[in-house]
């Protein structure tokens, strides 16, 4: 996909419940989940515009992806309302089997394996699925008033999409068992102590804050950051191995515009310009 097929201005992709903008000068990409009524609970609907966002990306020149949640919640997870009609109507085991694979658990799965730098920016609640969206990012920005937690388990169900892969990676096996097992919910700053957030920003600073890390991010050199994602995701089974992968990787890296523009800017002792070329 050419990147002038990329919209610069608001474009719902197919629903009115998510928002995908892109800044042709910074390109950085928004995806905006805009159902704040239900707090932004990934119906249908929802999951399958931000997999559709993400699909428009693909293959462009996008330099950083941002999810985040409209008016004051993240994503309230799993849609309530849907089971109750699917119980309601006696929908068969199958379907909702269905839903969690193809509609909530693909769209984590769509954004955890995005080409580009992901940040989540959470100043709300972010719970359940909700809470799997945001961990499937990269970088994980809070604001101080911002809530997660996994609590499947409030609503007698075990973990889906994907909290058994990502939440284990960011805690460790005990501490992902215990978030499980209780459902706490747990406030910024303790997300921030137990490695889920990166950062926690308070009221007053959190855009700010956020967006010149986003800009930072934006700003290097996106063939290379977009590299060490590929390699930091790789399932390695060995150190020697991850070295192959990384001097392999490197060999193309070593031909971009980028790199001999970071190497001039060492050398004359200046900040470099990155194209993302």
């Amino acid at each position: 996909m050419a990147t002038d097929e990329i919209p610069d201005e608001t474009d719902h992709t197919g629903t009115d419940r998510v928002e995908l903008t892109r800044d042709p000068e910074s390109r950085i990409a928004r995806v905006t989940l805009t159902d704040p009524d239900r707090r932004n609970a990934l119906s249908t609907e929802l999951a399958s515009g931000v997999v559709a966002a993400l699909d428009r990306l693909e293959g462009t020149d996008t330099r950083c992806v941002v999810v985040a949640g409209e008016e004051s919640a993240f994503s309230a997870g799993g849609d309530v309302e849907a089971m109750v009609e699917r119980a309601d109507a006696d929908e068969p085991l199958d379907d909702a089997v269905r839903h969690v694979i193809q509609d909530t658990g693909r769209c984590v799965r769509r954004l955890y394996e995005s080409e580009f730098p992901t940040v989540a920016k959470v100043t709300g609640p972010a719970f359940g699925a909700g809470a799997n969206l945001a961990i499937a990012a990269d970088v994980l920005l809070f604001h101080a008033d911002a809530r997660i937690g996994f609590g499947f388990r409030n609503v007698g169900l075990a973990v889906d999409s994907g909290t058994s892969f990502l939440l284990p990676r960011l805690v460790g096996d005990n501490v992902a068992a215990e978030l499980v097992y209780t459902g706490e919910l747990l406030d910024a700053d303790r997300a921030l102590e137990l490695g889920i957030a990166n950062h926690v920003f308070d009221a007053e600073t959190f855009e700010r804050e956020a967006e010149a890390l986003i800009e930072e991010i934006a700003s290097g050199p996106s063939v290379a950051l977009r590299t060490s994602k590929r390699l930091l995701r790789a399932d390695s089974p060995s150190l020697g191995q991850a070295i192959r992968n990384e001097a392999s990787a490197q060999a193309a890296v070593f031909d971009t515009q980028d790199h001999a523009e970071g190497v001039s800017a060492f050398v004359e002792k200046r900040e470099p310009e990155f194209e993302g070329r």
